[in-house]
């Protein structure tokens, strides 16, 4: 049902927008702040202090002479420990020196009884024909495991670090050297020597700090392997070995120098740590 007009509730007249008594810019507090006090307070306060400025230049130079005589003091014990420091490397180099030289008499040694060796059980052996099969059958053996020198055509490798190499991976490691007789080995190879130290099954590579060692000898750059078998199809077996695509890798994307060539005759000598270390006499 509708009204009738005079019926209807007067319209309510609309209330004024209330005035609210937070100021405008309320929310601008911190940037009318920094504009209002461009400068902190407490640099006005130590300002007004006159006699804190030279206190803090004294301490400040107090801490620096201090400084400046720890310094000293730590430059004065390095000059005066430099002699001894001297003399101790010295005295190493000395030792370290004397022992190789006492290794290599050893290792003459050990040569000289490992002929004595070979001497005797050749006279041991006899003249009947199981004695001559099996002096054959050592004759035989005695190149491949190192017992005795040896020559031959072969190749020559000579592998380096990286002529501007700064990183650790740019150096040759104890582990390159390592791939790459195993992978002489796996190419045909019947004996391998570094830097004429000729290696065997028991020959142990190793780094000794920032050297690499071969039966605990230190070796000097650049490394030169040399291989004695087939000139014509070792280098071609060598490259398509894992070994080769190793050092191809060091080689190209290390710098690291890697130079194979063929050499006509190459003479390898006896691994002088390769020795008898067990025997069972027979009645």
């Amino acid at each position: 049902m509708t009204l009738p007009p005079e019926s209807r509730a007067p319209s309510a007249t609309p209330a004024p927008p209330r005035q609210s008594s937070r100021p405008v810019d309320a929310s601008m507090d911190l940037l009318l702040q920094v504009l209002r006090v461009p400068v902190d307070p407490d640099y006005a306060v130590v300002a007004a202090r006159g006699d804190a400025g030279p206190r803090r230049h004294w301490a400040l130079a107090g801490v620096a002479l201090a400084v400046g005589a720890l310094f000293s003091v730590a430059a004065l014990q390095t000059t005066r420990a430099a002699p001894d420091l001297q003399s101790e490397r010295r005295e190493l180099i000395t030792r370290v020196q004397a022992a190789e030289t006492e290794q290599d008499q050893l290792r003459s040694r050990a040569t000289v009884l490992s002929d004595d060796i070979t001497t005797l059980r050749a006279a041991a052996l006899g003249d009947d024909a199981s004695s001559q099969t099996l002096q054959r059958r050592v004759n035989q053996l005695a190149p491949l495991v190192g017992d005795t020198a040896v020559h031959g055509p072969g190749v020559q490798i000579v592998v380096d670090d990286a002529a501007a190499g700064t990183d650790e991976r740019d150096r040759v490691l104890d582990l390159d050297l390592q791939i790459l007789a195993n992978g002489l080995w796996q190419s045909g190879a019947e004996a391998v020597a570094v830097n004429g130290h000729r290696l065997s099954n028991l020959t142990a590579i190793r780094n000794a700090g920032d050297a690499i060692t071969v039966d605990y000898r230190s070796l000097t750059r650049p490394y030169r392997v040399e291989a004695i078998g087939d000139p014509r199809t070792l280098p071609a077996a060598l490259a398509e070995s894992s070994a080769g695509a190793w050092w191809h890798d060091l080689a190209s994307n290390r710098g690291m120098r890697f130079e194979v060539g063929p050499v006509d005759d190459l003479a390898l000598p006896a691994d002088p740590g390769l020795m008898l270390r067990w025997a069972k006499g027979t009645s």
